[in-house]
């Protein structure tokens, strides 16, 4: 949607500014081009993602909290709502850090957030459930939360979660790309979860246009405008 909008913003100016249409062709053909070809999506993960893995092992407490961001829904094969690559992601490294937890503390639990925020009638974290189960997390230990539609909902409905509960840990799972702004969420409302990043985008170089490389730019500008917000909000007061 973001790019959408600047090639509608690339085309009105070629239609306003008749002098200038040969120019204004030629910078937005370089400039779609450098996205596709993967030479300024690269750039732009770089700075979404200033980190692309984890520096640390989790570390686990007695009472530990795994949570786990929603990253919306898509159809799969058989036309059902399911979990997009980078949640299924998020689904396995969840997973086994609980595994892990549970070899080392008394108590561990994965809380799962992620509302309706297309108007589906399906949730993320309902959805998401069956495959948490799948991997041999006890339904048990798993709490959700299916009403956050955006990453500070995440962030507000889960510190409500936590502060009912005397965790002596949490651990943050999401993607590379959400990491930044989702701690920064969740610095808001107090707390530092550890971040655990399930997995990365990376930008495909090249000469031929990629779709990914048009997606990964998506996500990327989507990021670095959703951490300028927060910035922009908890200076007027919003946030």
């Amino acid at each position: 949607m973001i790019l959408f909008t600047l090639l509608a913003l690339f085309f009105a100016a070629i239609m306003l500014w008749k002098g200038a249409r040969l120019p204004l062709l030629l910078c937005t053909a370089v400039f779609f081009w450098s996205i596709a070809a993967g030479w300024l999506t690269a750039p732009l993960l770089e700075l979404a993602q200033p980190h692309r893995q984890t520096d640390a092992p989790a570390k686990f407490a007695p009472r530990t909290a795994i949570i786990m961001l929603g990253g919306g829904l898509i159809y799969n094969a058989e036309h059902e709502l399911a979990p997009p690559r980078d949640v299924f992601e998020r689904i396995v490294t969840s997973a086994d850090s609980y595994a892990a937890c549970k070899r080392t503390s008394a108590t561990c639990e994965v809380i799962v957030s992620g509302g309706d925020p297309l108007g589906r009638r399906v949730t993320e974290a309902d959805t998401y459930l069956p495959y948490l189960l799948r991997r041999q997390v006890p339904r048990a230990d798993i709490v959700l939360e299916n009403r956050s539609r955006t990453t500070y909902e995440n962030a507000r409905n889960v510190t409500a979660i936590v502060e009912q509960s005397n965790y002596d840990s949490l651990i943050l799972v999401t993607s590379a790309y959400q990491m930044p702004r989702a701690l920064l969420d969740f610095k808001r409302f107090g707390l530092a979860p550890q971040p655990l990043i399930s997995s990365a985008r990376r930008a495909h170089l090249g000469l031929l246009p990629k779709f990914e490389n048009l997606v990964n730019a998506e996500i990327a500008l989507h990021e670095l405008i959703g951490i300028a917000q927060f910035h922009v909000y908890r200076a007027i007061g919003w946030f």
